[in-house]
């Protein structure tokens, strides 16, 4: 099973906006070294929309090369195309990653049934552990607890990211799996202690790209029953979770790497960088966290 605290891996570009396959490497040491639980690169994070097949591929790769084998890979391979969900899919696991991050395909609208089917498909085609990932806030589309639960009784599926952000919704959809061998994780940093609480194992965390190790003791935290504690980390990075989202993601938590030299870069187009007011407060927040001097 997939726990504990993993970090939705940005995907950096240089200064001519092509893939830092180097700079990439780096940020994958200074995830391991920072005690980070596991990688997930390709994903919402790493601006997959606007990566190539061949640049997907290659980040995928170096990450997987660069872990070493020393934490789980898994590559966001989803799609609104199930036939390219598929093809993404074969790859990853060819190359060797230990599961993969399906997106409810956006832009199409498929009804509940449709969802079943596109991702009972992936699963049959692909024998590599699967985990799906709901965000109605990117695709437009909510994959209901039913659909969830029909899901989990299916090899190969054996979590879900949610990001839904409604508690009932996940609470269900914790009641309907319990008895699955079934993870369920957060998709939102400011959600995770509460989603903890709920029967979570875990969060896949933008803020881990710069504090990795906070992210990290606040799930073992919780996890070992030292509640105050994990309560504590949540309160000191709530600051962080909220400013890292007032412009869309991942244009702050780049600007916030940058601001650490960390390897990042611009987002690509149509994703632009942050504001100045933004700037000044990721400054401000890092600055308070002992981040930045």
């Amino acid at each position: 099973m997939f726990e504990g605290a993993l970090t939705a891996m940005v995907t950096p570009f240089t200064r001519s906006g092509e893939l830092d396959e180097e700079g990439l490497r780096k940020n994958v040491e200074f995830q391991i070294r920072n005690g980070i639980d596991g990688l997930v690169p390709v994903g919402t994070t790493g601006e997959c929309a606007t990566l190539t097949y061949e640049e997907h591929e290659k980040v995928i790769e170096t990450v997987l090369n660069a872990a070493k084998g020393k934490v789980p890979v898994i590559a966001g391979t989803g799609s609104n195309s199930t036939q390219e969900a598929i093809m993404l899919t074969e790859y990853a696991k060819e190359v060797g990653v230990e599961g993969v991050l399906l997106v409810v395909p956006y832009y199409n609208k498929p009804t509940q049934a449709g969802l079943y089917q596109h991702f009972k498909r992936i699963a049959e085609e692909v024998d590599i552990p699967q985990i799906l990932y709901n965000v109605p806030s990117r695709t437009g589309l909510n994959m209901s607890p039913e659909t969830v639960a029909k899901l989990a009784k299916l090899k190969n599926v054996v979590g879900i990211k949610e990001a839904s952000g409604n508690f009932d919704q996940i609470s269900k959809i914790f009641q309907l799996t319990r008895g699955e061998d079934f993870a369920l994780l957060s998709g939102n940093d400011s959600h995770t202690l509460p989603i903890l609480a709920l029967g979570g194992v875990g969060v896949i965390s933008v803020a881990s790209n710069i504090v990795p190790g906070e992210v990290a003791r606040l799930v073992k935290a919780y996890r070992e029953g030292k509640i105050e504690e994990a309560r504590k980390i949540h309160y000191e990075l709530a600051p962080l979770f909220e400013t890292l989202f007032i412009e869309t993601n991942p244009a702050p938590v780049k600007e916030a790497m940058n601001m650490m030299g960390l390897a990042a870069g611009e987002p690509r187009l149509p994703l632009v960088r942050v504001s100045e007011s933004t700037r000044e407060k990721l400054r401000g927040v890092l600055s308070r966290l002992g981040i930045l001097k």
